[in-house]
């Protein structure tokens, strides 16, 4: 025998002993020995039951990174001391510097989130956040008004403006509906606050443009333009107005609002709401944001929670928030996420939206609006990819940063994300909270290797 062909001869054998030897491991666990369905796939997002305790840690993370970045104090622009003095305040005095503003829209949503936390865990220092920030804007704001009034602030700029000259449903809705739920739950000095909720209120009633049916609207990015966003802007707080006031008038008109965006917006097709749309705009394109769709998931469990069960109106918003919630979970991914663009699976994974669904969601099983067992295992794999998205600075990464309208694709698909995005704070904490609550009362577990919910 030649040397190649001993070669040859030794190479088969050596690839023949390793088939059989590979034919011999592969008996070892196939699918007559070993149950192979209960092997365990290696999932990217943690496929479990969520611990409450592990949840909470993930909340008080952002707590912690909140506290320390929303100082709430006066001080001097020249040294950057404490100011305390409300009858000399003037130009020369400023907010002291931090990462977010304490009057802003996210953080009416966030302080409505810390509430939430507080209610749930009984965590003071959730509800006492809301409390320190709101009396000192409720003592500061009158003094700013007062200083303009006597001519010691001149400047443009001054603090906590949008509170006092806002100029649009931005500056009003979210903070105003937070702080009438910090006053219903103690956690707000009424007297303090009910002067700037006054001039909030005015806003959204008489200022706000609307169509000639009374619809909220706005005149950019082209006339009469209806946002999404703008149900969750003015209908919370419409509601909470009509909880502190007590007038009709309030209730009737968030729900005119609601009633009047519902019908031009919701694709009935895909359960979903289109991001935008125009007066007299014809073919209207349509884009199904997320965060947008969330602001209007997020109005219907308001108007909810505040409805009484016999008014008329509420198999309408349940319905609705039912059909959303039906469309909402095609969507969600693999990863428990959903997409910038619900329906683009090619958009990028976002996740302030992810948390809106999940609190909306959730709430919606606590409250008994939403199916526990057709709901529950998906909502506790979105929140299990919300945490992912909580570093352990506390920072929320992969949101969105503000976001106009727009009538293409590209515009959508390239909207930056940033750790500074206010937007994913708030949603986080509230759909944090949601979990634990659904966590304590339900008996979740695996079953089949799937989650399923059981009652406890």
């Amino acid at each position: 025998m030649t040397m190649k062909k001993k070669y040859f001869f030794f190479t088969i054998l050596s690839i023949a002993g390793f088939t059989a030897s590979a034919q011999y491991t592969e008996k070892k666990g196939n699918d007559v020995t070993s149950p192979l369905h209960l092997l365990k796939p290696d999932y990217d997002t943690p496929y479990s039951v969520p611990k409450t305790d592990e949840v909470k840690g993930v909340l008080d993370r952002v707590f912690t990174y909140l506290d320390a970045e929303t100082p709430y104090e006066m001080v001097s622009k020249k040294d950057g001391k404490p100011f305390t003095d409300t009858k000399k305040i003037d130009d020369n005095v400023a907010l002291k510097a931090g990462s977010y503003r304490l009057n802003s829209y996210e953080w009416g949503v966030t302080y409505g989130a810390m509430l939430t936390v507080a209610e749930i865990t009984g965590d003071k220092r959730y509800s006492d956040y809301v409390r320190n920030r709101f009396n000192f804007m409720g003592t500061w704001i009158p003094a700013v008004k007062k200083a303009i009034a006597d001519g010691r602030i001149k400047e443009k700029g001054y603090p906590l403006r949008g509170s006092i000259e806002p100029h649009a449903l931005d500056d009003c809705g979210a903070i105003c509906a937070a702080m009438i739920k910090a006053i219903k739950t103690g956690n707000a000095n009424e007297s303090l606050l009910k002067p700037t909720i006054d001039i909030y209120s005015d806003f959204i009633t008489n200022k706000e443009h609307r169509l000639a049916d009374g619809t909220l609207a706005r005149l950019r990015p082209l006339k009469n333009a209806l946002w999404l966003d703008d149900l969750y802007m003015g209908v919370p707080a419409l509601a909470q107005l009509n909880r502190l006031t007590g007038d009709k008038k309030y209730l009737d008109d968030a729900l005119k609002q609601f009633k009047q965006f519902v019908p031009r917006m919701f694709n009935k097709e895909k359960n979903v709401y289109m991001h935008g749309w125009i007066e007299g705009m014809d073919p209207h394109p349509q884009f199904h944001w997320a965060r947008a769709n969330g602001w209007a998931f997020l109005t219907a469990v308001e108007l909810l929670d505040v409805l009484p069960a016999n008014h008329p109106d509420r198999p309408f918003v349940l319905a609705q928030f039912q059909a959303h919630a039906k469309g909402l979970a095609s969507y969600q991914s693999a990863l428990g996420f959903w997409h910038q663009l619900l329906d683009k699976p090619d958009s990028y994974l976002e996740t302030s939206a992810t948390a809106i669904y999940t609190y909306c969601i959730a709430r919606g099983i606590n409250n008994g609006w939403l199916d526990a067992q057709a709901y529950s295992p998906m909502v506790l794999i979105a929140w299990n990819a919300v945490a992912t998205k909580v570093n352990a600075k506390g920072e929320v990464e992969g949101t969105c940063v503000g976001t106009g309208m727009g009538f293409d694709p590209a515009f959508y698909y390239y909207r930056p994300v940033n750790n500074y995005a206010a937007h994913g704070y708030g949603p986080v904490l509230m759909a944090g909270g949601e979990i634990i609550r659904l966590v304590k009362n339900s008996d979740i577990k695996l079953n089949d290797s799937a989650l399923q919910y059981y009652k406890k």
